[in-house]
């Protein structure tokens, strides 16, 4: 059985970390750069970090942010926000990241996913996806979570795989920021569907809820912001419940 990830995410607003509730209501959260040493001694698996209004203000993502966090960790990087093109991911691998999360720019030009695949290997490419719940159907939202599109979830998951994402950031809008647990339905859904790694992202509050979504949700990866970010759960704390829980799991 694969190793299970724990995975910090930064959302950078303004040169800062932000977190918030359902994808409003942003609350600081500290130094980025700060934040991404601490999580990568404190045995993260990975790291997203995720320019949040990149796209919203019609601009790239922070390059000169990307090169300092990628100075001070040493494990696995995603970089997301605003980026649009091969070019962007190219600048974006040069400056330290090790893969590409790409949302909006893949809805308005699903080609784009096969075009970075093709150049860069699929291995690079991470597809993010945010959705909610409307009239009782999974409907994917583009910049941020601000605009909702008539494409379903698990259609749109299957589509992605299929141009050649390596992975699934999959977001919950209705779960984001509310610590009551991740979207496990879904997920077990998109873990069954798709043969690509799903990470569960929105709702982390206890350590019990990393665990439901290993163990119910099958994700390969929970990705979490404020839980890490304001000291509610340690990271070597919860790898360990979670190896007492039988999950595969990265300790060192």
């Amino acid at each position: 059985m694969l190793t299970k990830r724990i995975i910090p995410c930064l959302d950078i607003k303004n040169g800062r970390t932000v977190k918030g509730v359902n994808f409003i209501d942003l609350k600081d959260a500290g130094d980025p750069v700060i934040l991404a040493k601490k999580y990568a001694q404190s045995g993260a698996d990975e790291l997203v970090f995720l320019d949040i209004s990149a796209t919203l203000e019609g601009r790239k993502t922070l390059i000169d942010m990307v090169l300092q966090v990628a100075k001070e960790i040493n494990i696995p990087f995603t970089v997301g926000g605003g980026v649009s093109s091969v070019e962007d991911v190219d600048l974006l691998l040069q400056s330290g990241a090790d893969k590409v999360a790409v949302n909006s720019a893949a809805l308005k030009r699903p080609e784009l996913i096969k075009e970075l695949s093709d150049k860069f290997g699929s291995q690079c490419v991470v597809v993010a996806i945010d959705a909610k719940q409307i009239d009782g159907s999974w409907k994917v939202h583009s910049a941020g979570g601000t605009i909702p599109t008539e494409l379903d979830l698990f259609t749109w998951a299957k589509t992605v795989e299929n141009l050649g994402a390596g992975e699934i950031l999959f977001t919950s809008m209705d779960h984001d920021g509310t610590k009551q647990g991740f979207a496990n339905t879904a997920l077990a859904r998109l873990s069954s569907e798709l043969n690509i790694p799903i990470i569960a992202s929105g709702g982390a509050g206890t350590i019990d809820h990393f665990i439901d979504a290993f163990q119910k949700g099958y994700a390969d990866a929970a990705l979490a912001a404020s839980v890490f970010h304001f000291g509610t759960i340690e990271i070597l704390d919860l790898k360990k419940k979670l190896q007492e829980n039988n999950i595969p799991i990265r300790l060192s």
